[in-house]
């Protein structure tokens, strides 16, 4: 088996019954609504009743409030890094698919990063391996659109991926002036052979 037909390894240790599993992900759904909605003053109990669970259950799954987040964090990281393994179309529009779905989670994943600080170092180990995950999934995809002369051969994924949380960090008030100065900055991984 190749390494590109290998299962990334799961980031997010899932519970094994279908029962304890349908609650995990339903906490799960309730809490990425939730946190979206209200921020870091999110509660439990409200997360618990937006999930149709007992405070119990959500506790079972998550012993504490740290780790629904990173729970939570890594589910996110994970959906981001499956959407770059299916994408097999036009080299340069798959980059792109999936640069738009990597902006799309760099918004949601504000208010947990933010959290997760109050925990965690900026470079603890969860962090470390959620950002190898995201170069690992995206660099395939710079790397074909580089063979296809469709993106700049002098650029890295780390590249690309630090140039798009630099600009989706600035403070604007208007979120599609933010998506408007990524494009521009995406657009500018083209390849031209003249420049």
């Amino acid at each position: 088996m190749s390494t590109a037909e290998t299962p990334a390894p799961s980031l997010v240790a899932r519970p094994k019954r279908a029962d304890a599993r349908r609650n995990y992900e339903k906490v799960l759904a309730a809490a990425r609504e939730a946190f979206a909605e209200g921020g870091e003053s999110t509660a439990l109990e409200e997360i618990a009743r937006r999930a149709g669970v007992g405070i119990g259950t959500l506790y079972r799954n998550f012993p504490n409030r740290q780790a629904l987040v990173e729970a939570l964090y890594m589910d996110e990281v994970e959906e981001v890094c499956r959407s770059a393994g299916e994408l097999d179309g036009d080299a340069w529009e798959d980059l792109n698919a999936w640069l738009e779905r990597f902006i799309a989670y760099i918004g949601t994943k504000r208010v947990l990063a933010a959290e997760l600080l109050n925990y965690l170092e900026p470079n603890a180990p969860l962090f470390q391996t959620c950002r190898a995950s995201l170069y690992e999934a995206g660099e395939p995809l710079l790397k074909r659109a580089q063979a296809a002369g469709a993106a700049r051969p002098d650029v890295t994924i780390a590249d690309v991926i630090q140039m798009v949380i630099g600009i989706a960090k600035l403070p604007a008030g208007n979120p599609s002036q933010v998506h408007h100065i990524l494009r521009v900055a995406i657009d500018g991984l083209r390849y031209s052979p003249g420049a």
